[in-house]
């Protein structure tokens, strides 16, 4: 697989850190549950919630 980004998809980074649920749930986003998690990015799903992108990549680990 390769690297997670903020382009990357929340189903594809759910796969690959399963752990980014709870910085997820942190940040108030439902995505575990989410039908739209398997074509949305994080920068949308961001974007979405009003969440700065810089905040949620780094509770994530993730580049931008």
């Amino acid at each position: 697989m390769s690297e997670i980004t903020a382009d990357s998809t929340i189903y594809d980074l759910l796969k690959a850190k399963p752990e980014a649920t709870e910085a997820l749930f942190k940040f108030g986003m439902g995505c575990v549950g989410c039908a739209i998690a398997r074509g949305e990015t994080i920068r949308e799903a961001a974007e979405a919630h009003g969440i700065p992108l810089s905040e949620l990549v780094s509770a994530l680990g993730i580049k931008e």
